[in-house]
């Protein structure tokens, strides 16, 4: 009865931790992110629309966002292969929460401390693609196949940059665990001082650059939109999605932007963890906290990025990754190797 007990308790709060981090940690974020960063970005550019509807500077917007695609018909080619069609964007938002099981967001709080945590974060992640390339096939419309084609692509060219910024900061903390690598830079020191630990940041600059660019482009956010470069093809493999199904491709889009957010934070901005508070009880109860100004200041640069600059060419998209971004990677982890060696 004993084992049974414990069996039961274990299952319980492992699912209970589930539902939190796979349901309210991704919404909450997509719900304070999509208003936060939007409204910062139009406030940036002076655009007056989205401050309008009610509430204060229009916080209703994201209301009447969801109302709007709810009550949108559900459409479906008559040549599309419809069983794939529906499940594309459920797989597209599927390997994007999946991300947020090995995110730790305190000492003991992880769904699942995985010892190859770096190493399933950037496969499930890389999911994407399948869903993106069913929905481009399964659409029965040209454009969107052109689209989904970009879009394998690109994201093929820029995963070896992201995972060769990743790997030196694992050469750096000797592990792959994700909550090993918060430890590492908590309990680290600069030149002799640890009052701030060691954030990767500092010796990592060039892979958390990598790792930005990388992942802007895996987002297919400006200046890498052209799978969805709306003047070329229409929206690429998201133009016969209507409704819901289209909200999940955008719910996808904000929720990769997070949890690649999360993930920069937890590499190179030492996660959870706080100067100066190594109380196990107390970095849980501010751990979350902690680790969500830090994911919404990556996803501030993102979003900034996305509204600054134009769309690149397909030409220059393909060379910035395999004539720069990947040579630079493999520096950075020559030297990186060395300087682990050394000292």
């Amino acid at each position: 009865m004993s084992a049974l007990a414990v069996d039961i308790g274990w299952g319980t709060t492992l699912g209970i931790k589930t539902v939190i981090v796979l349901a309210l940690i991704p919404l909450g974020a997509l719900i304070l992110g999509y208003t936060f960063l939007l409204k910062m970005m139009s406030h940036m550019q002076s655009r007056l629309g989205p401050m309008d509807p009610g509430g204060f500077h229009g916080w209703f917007q994201l209301v009447g966002d969801g109302i709007k695609f709810l009550q949108k018909e559900d459409i479906q080619p008559v040549a599309a292969d419809r069983r794939v069609f529906a499940l594309a964007p459920a797989v597209v938002v599927m390997s994007t929460f999946l991300v947020f099981v090995v995110v730790p967001a305190g000492p003991r709080l992880v769904v699942e401390d995985l010892d190859v945590g770096v190493f399933y974060a950037l496969a499930v992640s890389s999911l994407s693609v399948v869903g993106v390339l069913m929905a481009g096939w399964a659409s029965a419309n040209k454009f969107a196949l052109l689209g989904a084609l970009r879009a394998a692509g690109q994201l093929i060219a820029y995963e070896l940059p992201l995972l060769l910024a990743v790997v030196g900061v694992v050469v750096q903390a000797g592990t792959m665990n994700l909550q090993g690598i918060v430890v590492a830079q908590r309990d680290g020191a600069i030149f002799g001082f640890d009052g701030l630990g060691n954030p990767f940041i500092l010796t990592q600059i060039v892979g958390f650059l990598l790792f930005m660019v990388a992942a802007q482009a895996e987002l297919t956010q400006p200046p890498f939109d052209m799978p969805v470069a709306e003047s070329e093809l229409v929206s690429g493999y998201m133009v016969e999605y209507t409704g819901f199904r289209f909200l999940f491709f955008f719910i996808g889009e904000f929720g990769t932007a997070f949890a690649f957010s999360a993930l920069a934070a937890t590499l190179f901005l030492g996660g959870w963890a706080l100067p100066g508070v190594t109380d196990t009880t107390t970095a849980d109860v501010l751990g979350p906290l902690v680790l969500f100004v830090k994911l919404m200041a990556v996803a501030f640069v993102m979003f900034w990025v996305r509204f600054t600059y134009p769309r690149f060419r397909e030409d220059q998209l393909q060379a910035l990754a395999w004539k720069y971004l990947i040579p630079i990677g493999l520096a950075n982890i020559v030297v990186t190797g060395a300087l682990k060696v050394a000292f």
